[in-house]
């Protein structure tokens, strides 16, 4: 096992320190995608405040993850419920 050590990565303009035994690299890479999915939902709901921009990226990205933990995409209940809980956080910071 490789010995711990602190990165720094940048989340919307922050940096972060993270204690890691894995890939720089990895690490990196995964804040990129928290980084440009956080983004995504600033652009496209107008929302300034972080958390609801976090709490809807984690949603967004919870939601991909299970799509490809389905093969592919999200069947039944859990698909439209998990939907519905997107659009409606969404649509709550809109208004």
């Amino acid at each position: 096992m490789a010995p711990r050590r602190s990165v720094c990565v940048r989340i919307r303009g922050k940096e972060f320190r993270i204690l890691t035994d894995g890939d720089e690299a990895s690490l990196q890479r995964v804040a990129g995608l928290v980084d440009q999915t956080m983004g995504r939902v600033e652009h496209h709901t107008g929302a300034v405040d972080t958390l609801d921009v976090a709490m809807l990226a984690a949603l967004n990205l919870a939601r991909e993850l299970l799509e490809l933990r389905e093969g592919g995409s999200l069947v039944g209940a859990d698909a439209d419920r998990l939907r519905s809980l997107v659009e409606q956080a969404e649509s709550a910071l809109v208004a």
